[in-house]
């Protein structure tokens, strides 16, 4: 059993299967700046923040607000987590 910080239980989900478990929204965000670049990020996930100056904290803070955004980022991670061995697309070009 868990609790949060006003005190109350809650039922402690089995994590196991989860490989976003442990990972924080901003290790995924710069895993994926380092893999593709902003501006082959910015054409794979449409979305303002990616393109018009894009900065860690400013992408973060809108991610953190905007589940189908979050949700966007987090599966294209998840294709490239599952894929070994890659060369970073920014590397290629």
């Amino acid at each position: 059993m868990q609790f949060n910080k006003k005190g109350n239980a809650f039922p402690m989900v089995e994590q196991k299967n989860n490989p976003l478990h442990g990972v924080s929204l901003e290790t995924i965000l710069n895993r994926l700046v380092d893999h593709f670049g902003w501006q082959i990020l910015g054409k794979l996930i449409q979305i303002n923040c990616f393109i018009e100056n894009p900065s860690i904290q400013s992408s973060l803070k809108f991610l953190r607000k905007t589940p189908w955004a979050r949700k966007k980022v987090e599966d294209l991670y998840l294709e490239i987590h599952n894929i070994k061995n890659i060369t970073p697309v920014k590397d290629k070009i």
